[in-house]
């Protein structure tokens, strides 16, 4: 099929519930991809930051292979030899206890708001129920992590959402302390907010956040879904600060491309959770396992995190240089490999101007370029993207792409 016909039977068959570009990859190598036609493009987008490795990544491209030949699937009532393995390997690493996988993000935030209410009702009594999320978060799609999510235009159309979600502005310590009380069960926050803008939370926020939530009883959860696995140049962007959670939520770069998703918390917390009080039938499967285990491999000890750091740094200092030369960028910010450049005219023509260069990007928000390529992305690639971005980028506030100077 060419792209035309790919696109085509998509806009017949498939539920019109995601804005799709019109791009259809068919095949991945490292930070590249590539239409039926053969155009080439440089994804500094890496499937929302799943494919951390790039596409296709041999070290997990042989695991799936070689774990597809012995055992696909087996239920959950029984002990996995990958699942138990990459169990060890996660909390070991995140200075946790135990892990429960799911298939995504969403079912893994889903997980931890049902251990936080469960672990509250067993120590403290029923009352204590009440969730604290930031404004401009994002938790997930199903139905309690899209409420979790501290942004009204998720919700609209599904209510009535979930109650006892009580959402405070991201970074103001003063506002969280305010909100919350007896009731509160936890605090779940992202160190970084990804789809939100690429807020960068501020280590001062953090301990606070921790001390408030030890003061109330309450549970401290980050949602990694986004920052976690590397991507801010260190293993968990939470280390970053100093602070550990009772309970952290991972996915999208966990499975090197295979969808995976996990909750790790504290023993204590951990064993709030008894059986028959959640599960997932696919959760924990052999093949995400082995292919968690081969990605997981690669980043602690490939070198990955400190090229992310590295090459994040790159990054960062030549979105700046493009900073001063354009008077409506407003501000770079991120960590490691999760960067935003914020302007003060919408993106989506820059996006769409760097895709018909051969360039991936997204844009968050409206007006925020986001960037989160593979973490073992070069410099030389870097030179590439900012090329083009300066290509692509108006040289004037609300002027369009082809303008006269």
């Amino acid at each position: 099929m060419n792209t035309r016909e790919i696109i085509a039977m998509g806009d017949q068959y498939l539920i019109q519930c995601i804005g799709r570009i019109p791009l259809a990859p068919v095949r991945g190598e490292g930070a590249r991809l590539w239409d039926a036609e053969g155009g080439e493009f440089l994804d500094f987008v890496s499937g929302i930051a799943v494919n951390s490795l790039g596409h296709c990544h041999p070290e997990v491209v042989d695991a799936i292979c070689r774990q597809a030949k012995k055992l696909i699937h087996c239920s959950n009532l029984y002990y996995i030899e990958p699942q138990v393995r990459l169990a060890k390997v996660l909390a070991e690493n995140a200075g946790l206890a135990r892990a429960f996988f799911c298939n995504s993000g969403a079912e893994a935030n889903e997980a931890a708001i049902k251990l936080a209410r469960k672990h509250a009702k067993k120590k403290y009594g029923p009352e204590k129920v009440e969730i604290i999320t930031a404004h401009n978060s994002f938790h997930g799609r199903t139905l309690a992590a899209v409420t979790a999510t501290g942004q009204p235009k998720y919700h609209k159309g599904f209510e009535p959402l979930p109650p006892a979600f009580k959402y405070v502005p991201f970074n103001d310590l003063n506002a969280l302390e305010d909100a919350i009380g007896p009731a509160t069960c936890a605090v779940l926050l992202e160190p970084v907010q990804g789809e939100g803008g690429v807020n960068v939370a501020s280590r001062y926020y953090l301990e606070g956040a921790e001390m408030l939530c030890r003061e109330h009883g309450a549970l401290l959860i980050f949602d990694e879904v986004q920052t976690g696995l590397g991507r801010t140049g260190r293993f968990l962007a939470y280390e970053h600060y100093g602070v550990t959670p009772d309970i952290l939520t991972l996915a999208k770069a966990l499975g090197g491309g295979f969808p995976i998703g996990a909750m790790l918390a504290k023993e204590e917390v951990a064993g709030s959770f008894q059986p028959g009080d959640h599960a997932s039938t696919f959760g924990g499967n052999p093949l995400a396992c082995a292919a968690a285990l081969a990605a997981v491999d690669e980043l602690l000890l490939g070198g990955v995190v400190e090229n992310a750091k590295k090459v994040g740094a790159y990054l960062y200092d030549r979105l700046s240089e493009l900073s001063q030369k354009y008077s409506y960028v407003r501000e770079v910010r991120g960590l490691g490999l999760l960067l935003g450049m914020e302007l003060a005219i919408e993106g989506k023509e820059i996006v769409d101007g760097c895709q018909a260069k051969g360039l991936l990007i997204n844009c968050v928000g409206g007006n925020v370029l986001r960037f989160i390529p593979p973490l073992n992305i070069t410099a030389a690639d870097v030179d590439r993207a900012i090329s083009i971005l300066d290509e692509v980028m108006p040289t004037r506030q609300g002027e369009k792409q082809g303008d006269g100077s």
